[in-house]
């Protein structure tokens, strides 16, 4: 049985110039077209089949991380729940 899993996720880049982290880290949630994205001005939100969601997540992450260095990032999950 595939679990959908919601998750609302923002980030924080340790970076002065910090808009285009973010928009880098979205524009690559959206390459995907097996999930739904959707953006909203504080957080967005993931949502898709859980072991899905968090392997995007696990790469996104890590490449964020690579390519910016530093940077917060502040999740809600919510296993069983369709957001979108």
């Amino acid at each position: 049985m595939n679990m959908i899993l919601t998750a609302e996720i923002s980030l924080y880049p340790n970076n002065e110039n910090f808009i285009p982290p973010i928009d880098n880290f979205i524009a690559r949630l959206n390459q995907y077209d097996d999930v739904e994205v959707k953006t909203f001005p504080t957080a967005t939100i993931i949502m898709g089949e859980y072991d899905r969601v968090m392997d995007i997540l696990k790469v996104e992450m890590k490449t964020h991380r690579e390519e910016y260095g530093m940077g917060v990032f502040v999740a809600k999950f919510i296993p069983g729940y369709e957001a979108l």
